[in-house]
């Protein structure tokens, strides 16, 4: 059911017959969507199906179009980005659009800056407007901390607020909780209700239904360009919204699989890390991790953002510059690595979380990423084996079925999904024993999702020992056989797949008050192994916060 129109008086904004070529090819087919004043509207569709494209037109990244805009009945048309933030619309990309090496502060108010004389930077004013706008997001930076000495969630609480500094009447977010932990994500619910409560409309992209279903006051879904569905969300199940995007139904079933327990892939033994810091001396961000992982299993890590779940994966693989701690055994054998050229000869391979900043290099061939880390098991005095090398990227087009041009395509053009799908491949093709994946699916659509899925069942099936670090609770319990829960750097539990549910997994890795005890959880009887460390009075999200899928 198409819902009807509203009228141009009604719309905060609106897009009447929207269409767009690149280099002749159509990407939008005739495109209405609008939005009113105070409503929160989801745009969903896969990967491709033209909803980024659709936004960068509303918000003046595409200047060139067929079709028109209105705002209350008055037509627009943008000639820049500057131009639509006057009118009252910004946008937060997914793809982080910050300076690394300018701080917080500098980032979120850039060409805003206040100034003395109308000349010079009043760096105090500026750091204290910043502190006040990120106090009210309720986010504990330092505005004075360089944006790229964060991790990837504290850089998108930034550009956030850099987009909430704006004050706009119409806000675009593009898939904004990507990379958040579950507290942020809550923070950031509160926000858009609060800013639709006083009037601003919300533009919220998400593959995630869950959130769609709890913030969405109307749905609009996109399929190959075109507007296939608008609806009251009050009217849609999750299920017909996924049905819609994709065109069919899908099932995320977990296919059956035996670890072989008789058969340890990878021990770890009171894994530590310690990172200089900035000012002098060291920051303790794991202490005391162990855990074993079996031929064929598939072990997830669970944790609020900061837990050190993440970096658990880069010690294994030899990827962290501070000081190490522990002992790693793979196949019964005591490894060194202190580098990641040591872990591939181990036979590990890790996914990064951060594709695009340390996964790929985006203006190169889908070949030349592929062939990149075999690269030195290929070379014969010296040379490429070119030969190979398109061997090894068209084998790993064909089995993840990479949707692409050729294997010359620049992966920049490629879409999330597609793009992911080549980092996994570049790694299959060394023929790992160990997969360590850090957040496998973030920022691709459900279609994607449920293909990356399938891939680490048959991996697992095939005897491949995984170890996956995922924000979604959702996803770590459709692929876990067990789940290792992180809290603060220490590791809280182990809980095997039948005993783990998202309220368990938030009872371990949430802070706990001072002074209480591992034995009152209602989870304490699923434990292996935790800390009897008491940890600071800080609230406790709900379970389903957790939830995102």
């Amino acid at each position: 059911m198409l819902a009807t129109r509203l009228e141009p008086s009604d719309a905060a904004l609106e897009a009447r017959g929207i269409s767009k070529r690149f280099a002749g090819v159509p990407v939008l087919h005739d495109v209405d969507f609008s939005i009113a004043a105070g409503e929160v509207h989801a745009l969903v569709g896969e990967n491709g199906a033209g909803k980024s494209t659709l936004m960068k037109i509303v918000s003046g990244i595409l200047t060139e179009f067929d079709g028109n805009l209105f705002s209350r009945g008055r037509g627009l048309r943008f000639a820049s980005v500057r131009d639509a933030q006057a009118a009252g619309v910004a946008i937060i990309h997914q793809e982080l659009n910050l300076i690394p090496e300018m701080s917080v502060a500098e980032n979120i108010f850039l060409g805003r800056e206040p100034r003395i004389a109308g000349l010079f930077v009043d760096r105090r004013a500026l750091a204290r407007a910043a502190a006040n706008l990120l106090t009210g997001f309720g986010v504990a930076l330092d505005p004075e901390a360089r944006v790229g000495s964060l991790r990837v969630g504290e850089q998108q609480l930034v550009e956030i607020a850099k987009a909430l500094s704006l004050e706009a009447r119409v806000l675009i977010m593009d898939e904004p909780t990507s990379a958040l932990s579950p507290s942020e994500c809550e923070r950031l619910f509160g926000i858009i209700r609060k800013l639709a409560a006083s009037g601003v409309a919300i533009v919220y992209i998400s593959h995630r239904m869950d959130e769609v279903s709890l913030l969405a006051d109307r749905v609009t879904v996109m399929r190959d360009g075109r507007r296939v569905l608008t609806a009251a969300m009050a009217e849609l199940t999750p299920e017909r919204i996924i049905a819609s995007m994709v065109g069919r139904d899908l099932s995320l079933a977990t296919p059956p699989h035996t670890p072989d327990r008789s058969a340890e892939a990878l021990t770890v033994q009171g894994l530590g890390l310690s990172l200089p810091q900035t000012r002098g001396g060291w920051k303790r961000v794991l202490r005391d991790v162990s855990f074993n992982l079996h031929r064929g299993e598939i072990l997830g890590i669970a944790g609020l953002l900061g837990s050190g779940r993440t970096e658990i994966l880069e010690t294994i693989f030899g990827a962290t510059m501070g000081r190490r701690e522990g002992r790693i055994v793979v196949d019964g054998v005591e490894a060194r690595i202190d580098s990641p050229r040591q872990a591939i000869r181990h036979g590990l391979a890790l996914v990064t979380e951060d594709r695009k900043a340390t996964g790929l290099l985006l203006q190169s061939a889908i070949r030349d990423n592929v062939s990149l880390p075999s690269q030195p098991l290929q070379r014969r005095f010296g040379l490429r084996d070119d030969g190979l090398e398109t061997r090894l990227a068209r084998e790993a087009i064909a089995s993840l079925s990479v949707r692409c041009r050729s294997d010359e395509q620049v992966v920049a053009e490629l879409s999330g999904g597609n793009q992911q799908k080549v980092v996994i491949g570049k790694w299959l093709a060394i023929g790992p024993r160990i997969l360590l994946l850090d957040e496998p699916t973030r920022g691709i659509d459900i279609g994607a999702k449920k293909e990356i899925y399938d891939l680490i069942f048959r991996l697992a099936g095939q005897g491949m020992a995984i170890l996956v670090v995922s924000s979604e609770l959702p996803e770590l319990l459709l692929l876990s056989d067990r789940v290792l829960v992180m809290q603060e750097g220490r590791q809280a539990g182990i809980l095997e797949r039948g005993g783990a549910s998202e309220e368990a997994i938030m009872t371990l890795a949430s802070p706990r008050r001072s002074g209480s005890s591992r034995s009152q959880s209602p989870a304490g009887d699923l434990l292996a192994g935790g800390s009897e460390d008491p940890s600071p009075d800080i609230p406790r999200p709900s379970p389903s916060s957790m939830s995102r899928q």
